[in-house]
């Protein structure tokens, strides 16, 4: 990405130019639309979180403030998105349980009132245990919150120490409980391979979380991303082999449950996907508003992306002048194959070839070489209508995606 210093003025002539100047494909329609909201903070950054979050080390954090920020954000992004129904919403951070019931309420009142929002939409909003209020989640829901994701990692005490989470085993059993109370819709966020993780230890914790029968699963491989704690002090993590045995027992138990395994890492009842990460692993377009936040948007003749500024403080300050906007870039066509093959491949369905073509602007054609070069190592099924990720492909989803990485020169 090119950093960009924008003012409202820019803005504006951006809109002009996403709209008219020649681009370098042609889009038949656009795709559908999401809305991403990003919280920036948080009780205590996990050691081994990459996302942009930070603690907040006062007594509160500067809620109205925020909230100004993200309505003025919104504002400025509109023209970009002029009519265009939006069909998910996911509050995510950070830790935007935080949020007061008032400051949520504001908040998707704001949207309401800014955007044609889908009436069946599904709204999201990400929660950790540390920070369940039965009463608050309450009023969470009566705001709109129709869908909870519920970052519990671990049930099991060490782990959860040893992930730096804020709650312990009691408090991530009580938040199940209230979001199955509070909420028809919820999804249970945990890790395997954790640190000196037995295979014991992870069913332990899977077979906790299906106790609740909760809609929705997300079952995470521990990675030690860069710039995190972890990466900087690896803890001690199971090996491979370990590791791939948990993920084998976690399919079968899971298939045994009731769950589809939908994509790589989520796993759902019947018509319980979730609706707004579908949309990213389709190639949507989503709007992103809030610090660090990310969008992608189609235009006849292009697909952009941006980035807001990171820093909370920083991203109020430039909000509110209208210039949240720190890079931005179009993605050209020797990078669209792909940015949608990285999304598409993660679904165990795959796509069908005319979203590709509807989505990029491109011929299949020009993903041939690497078609075949996927099919030849058996690493995806294919045929006139469908391409598909094969269990070999599931397992090894870096090299197949890669396969479709231009080289530069």
């Amino acid at each position: 990405m090119i950093p960009i210093r924008s003012t409202p003025a820019d803005a504006g002539k951006g809109v002009v130019k996403a709209f008219t100047s020649p681009g370098s494909i042609r889009l038949t329609s656009l795709p559908p639309l999401a809305l991403y909201v990003h919280f920036p903070w948080c009780v205590r950054k996990c050691p081994y979180c990459d996302f942009n979050s930070h603690e907040w080390k006062g007594e509160t954090f500067p809620e109205n403030d925020y909230l100004d920020a993200l309505r003025a954000d919104l504002e400025m992004a509109l023209p970009l998105i002029w009519g265009r129904q939006v069909h998910t919403v996911f509050i995510g951070g950070g830790t935007p349980s935080l949020l007061s019931a008032a400051g949520l309420d504001r908040m998707l009142s704001d949207i309401r009132a800014l955007l044609p929002l889908d009436a069946d939409a599904e709204i999201t909003l990400e929660a950790n245990p540390g920070t369940f209020e039965a009463d608050k989640f309450a009023q969470f829901r009566a705001s709109g919150v129709n869908r909870l994701s519920v970052g519990i990692q671990s049930f099991n005490e060490t782990h959860l120490q040893a992930l730096g989470r804020i709650h312990d085993a009691a408090q991530a059993r009580h938040a199940v409980e209230v979001a199955a109370t509070r909420f028809d819709n919820f999804n249970l966020d945990l890790m395997f391979a954790l640190p000196k993780q037995t295979l014991a230890e992870c069913q332990a914790d899977v077979e906790t979380a299906l106790s609740f029968a909760p809609p929705h699963l997300s079952l995470y491989h521990l990675t030690l991303e860069p710039n995190t704690l972890f990466a900087r002090f690896p803890p001690a993590l199971p090996d491979d082999d370990a590791s791939a045995d948990m993920q084998d027992w976690i399919h079968q138990r899971t298939a045994e449950a009731g769950y589809e395994r939908y994509e790589v890492s989520a796993y759902a009842r019947p018509h319980r996907q979730s609706k707004h990460n579908l949309n990213y692993w389709r190639f949507g377009d989503y709007l992103g508003i809030g610090a660090g936040a990310h969008t992608k948007l189609s235009f006849p003749n292009r697909i952009v992306r941006q980035a807001r500024y990171k820093h909370p403080t920083t991203f109020i300050e430039q909000a509110k002048a209208g210039a949240s906007v720190q890079e931005e870039h179009e993605v050209g066509p020797r990078d669209l194959p792909f940015e949608f093959m990285l999304n598409a491949l993660r679904l165990v369905e795959g796509f069908p070839v005319h979203r590709f073509i509807e989505r990029t602007g491109l011929s299949i054609t020009t993903i041939e070489p690497a078609l075949q070069e996927a099919e030849r190592r058996k690493l995806i099924t294919r045929d006139h209508e469908r391409i598909a990720p094969t269990p070999l492909g599931q397992a090894f989803l870096n090299d197949l995606q890669a396969l479709f990485l231009k080289d530069p020169h």
